[in-house]
């Protein structure tokens, strides 16, 4: 009887070790999980902030550069936009560019893509360049539509034509869109609101775009 007490005190001790090893290694387990997941944050935001101050160096480069050659549009300080009004393009209510739209195109995409390509990271971080047409809100919505994708198309036909330095991989990133009146004043017409965009998608844009249609898929 004594014996059968003994070995069930001892199975016992060692049920016990065997439950203390196990609950160890699970603290271990979550120890490094959490010394990787810290990791994992900070290269993340390093990568974040390296994002960041290529975007400067790309905005600023072209607003210097475009200042430099006289040229009177400017990069938005934030998302790198440039606008270019109809009146420098086209003539109203047409898509052909006019002769001073393809003399500002000479100078200004030279100028755009130098800076886009200074430097591997720099080309990486622009994912696409999205030229947009745009309207007044003046006229028939169809018509408009049609009209912002046409001059798109015009300017982006007009670049293709052009000879300057890495037109390739430029062109790989190019797409075109209209927007019509969409972004337009709605109240009156502005002549400002009729122009052709010249857009960035940088690459963490692309990113948190992809992220937020599968969550919305998820939901």
């Amino acid at each position: 009887m004594r014996n059968l007490r003994a070995v069930r005190r001892n199975s016992d001790i060692d049920e016990s070790g065997v439950w203390l090893s196990v609950g160890d290694l699970m603290s271990v387990l979550l120890m490094i999980f959490a010394l990787l997941l810290i990791s994992a944050l900070v290269q993340i935001s390093q990568a974040h902030e390296e994002s960041q101050n290529t975007r400067i160096v790309i905005i600023k480069g072209i607003n210097d550069a475009l200042e430099t050659a006289g040229i009177e549009v400017s990069a938005d300080a934030t998302t790198g936009d440039i606008s270019i009004t109809d009146s420098i393009l086209f003539d109203l209510n047409d898509y052909k560019l006019k002769a001073s739209g393809k003399v500002f195109l000479d100078k200004f995409i030279p100028i755009y893509s130098n800076v886009i390509f200074q430097t591997e990271a720099t080309a990486e971080e622009v994912s696409r360049i999205v030229i947009e047409g745009h309207s007044s809100s003046e006229g028939a919505f169809a018509r408009n539509m049609e009209l912002s994708v046409l001059r798109a198309n015009s300017v982006s036909k007009y670049v293709s034509s052009m000879m300057f330095a890495n037109k390739s991989p430029f062109f790989k990133k190019v797409a075109i869109s209209g927007r019509g009146p969409i972004e337009a004043n709605p109240d009156k017409t502005d002549p400002a609101d009729r122009k052709v965009k010249f857009r960035f998608q940088f690459k963490d844009d692309e990113f948190l775009g992809n992220f937020s249609e599968v969550e919305s898929v998820g939901k």
